[in-house]
């Protein structure tokens, strides 16, 4: 499948320069990549012919140059490997595999395994196992895979924590079990950071390099990208905007659990707000929002707006975005986003730019995506030092 371990130490370096340089630039000619990596024509034909035949480009066509002379442009190959991502919540897990262009190529969602837990690892598992089925993919052919799960992880010590909505999975090591169970590398994230990769890729975050994505939802949670990168913390924590102290008091203990703002502005704390006023009992936060004429349902998409304002102008002194790109089941809703943009217009002298997610319930699976393209590139370009065979790097698995 990819280059072999008795390929010289030499000719797996440049391979890397060749490959990244059409990672970069495809599609692209031979004597284009001979200019940008600055190697010789002979020497770059022998390497994509190396390439070529061990599947890793294929030739898109043909570039017209002077006096009539044209020249066979490549790509990579996108069903060289694949890569699996998923977006886990305290509801549902939506997981998929992709291609090496972000592709979809199947697709499953589920609802998220109630005891929590390794039962939840049995059920990302499972789930692997049916796309595989389902997209008549070989297991081995998966390089590398990313799941957001609504927590924080340590960027050191790899510990998942603050997950109080799915139990029991900050005692499990969920990096190098599912890795163990999966047969492939996983890098495990926040949920809302890989919503705002996903934006950055294929959302309202393209070509913007300071924004924040907001998901509001059963809690809340942020993600931020600042001067073009992904923001995480000493602790994995940047962006845990639930502990903000507004909308209730931070030093009540009642506010520990899920965080003095999200304690606000929950779906729990919706549907609280709204049967206090007066609204029809045992509504979703959905069907509350869809009443139109219900006085007690304005009241309460009011109160919440002024209350996520509020937050964003506590974020704007400190990261200073660009634009809010809101998603999540209340996040999404432009009634909200509307009144939202009204209090901000009154209390900030310019006031951000506030847009509704295209992407919308796909957002973190979609940078779950991304960011398993990202790890499983960055692990194809690592140079072995002489000797070693690249333990962990794509090129130098046998086939």
């Amino acid at each position: 499948m990819t280059i072999s371990t008795s390929v010289p130490h030499t000719r797996q370096i440049t391979s890397r320069t060749v490959l990244r340089a059409i990672f970069e630039t495809a599609p692209v000619s031979r004597a284009e990549l001979a200019r940008l990596t600055g190697l010789s024509k002979q020497s770059m034909s022998e390497i994509v012919r190396d390439l070529e035949t061990e599947g890793w480009l294929r030739v898109t066509g043909r570039t017209q140059g002077t006096v009539g002379r044209s020249a066979v442009t490549y790509e990579l190959e996108p069903h060289k490997a694949f890569v699996f991502g998923a977006d886990v919540g305290g509801t549902k897990i939506h997981a998929a595999l992709a291609d090496l262009t972000g592709s979809i190529l199947g697709e499953i969602k589920e609802g998220t395994d109630a005891r929590g837990g390794g039962h939840v690892i049995d059920q990302i598992v499972r789930m692997h196992e049916a796309l595989l089925q389902k997209s008549g993919i070989a297991a081995k052919s998966v390089e590398m895979g990313a799941i957001g799960i609504p927590g924080a992880i340590h960027p050191k010590t790899r510990q998942l924590a603050m997950v109080p909505n799915i139990p029991s999975l900050t005692e499990l090591a969920l990096e190098d079990s599912l890795r163990d169970r999966l047969g492939h590398d996983i890098l495990i994230d926040n949920d809302v950071n890989l919503g705002a990769l996903g934006e950055q890729w294929r959302g309202d975050g393209r070509s913007i390099d300071n924004f924040v994505f907001v998901a509001l939802g059963t809690g809340i949670g942020m993600g931020i990208i600042n001067e073009g990168r992904l923001i995480r913390g000493a602790r994995g924590a940047a962006g845990e905007i639930s502990t903000l102290p507004i909308g209730a008091d931070p030093f009540d203990s009642r506010s520990f659990a899920a965080g003095a703002l999200e304690s606000s502005i929950g779906s729990i704390a919706i549907r609280g707000r709204y049967e206090a006023l007066g609204g029809t009992p045992g509504l979703s936060v959905r069907e509350m929002f869809e009443r139109k004429d219900d006085p007690a349902a304005a009241i309460v998409i009011d109160e919440v707006a002024r209350l996520v304002a509020t937050s964003l102008v506590a974020i704007a002194a400190v990261v200073d975005p660009e634009r809010v790109i809101f998603g999540g089941s209340v996040g999404a809703r432009p009634e909200l986003v509307e009144r939202i943009s009204f209090y901000l217009s009154r209390c900030v002298p310019v006031p951000l730019s506030c847009t509704i997610s295209p992407l919308g319930s796909k957002a973190g699976l979609i940078g779950a995506i991304a960011a398993a393209l990202d790890r499983f590139r960055t692990t194809l370009f690592e140079i072995p030092g002489r000797g070693e065979h690249g333990k962990g790097s794509m090129m130098e698995k046998t086939p």
